[in-house]
């Protein structure tokens, strides 16, 4: 299946956070691929920073070097 984003080198921005928001008016959930450019190695430090960023309504499943994300209706946390 193919991604619906990509983090490359500049990493989580709020130009993305922005985009990731708009595309989750009309759908619910969303692949992120985690490019080698954007340091593979910190990927668990990126979905933190992912859900941080997005707020309560929102979890994040990394398979490999693939984020899911999901938007809920209620809070998950």
């Amino acid at each position: 299946m193919k991604s619906d984003f990509q983090i490359g080198k500049n990493g989580i921005t709020e130009n993305f956070i922005e985009t990731l928001k708009i595309y989750f008016t009309k759908n619910r959930t969303s692949r992120i691929s985690i490019l080698k450019s954007a340091g593979r190695e910190d990927k668990e430090a990126m979905k933190k920073e992912l859900l941080d960023t997005l707020g309560k309504k929102y979890t994040v499943r990394t398979i490999g070097f693939v984020m899911v994300v999901t938007k809920w209706r209620s809070d998950k946390r």
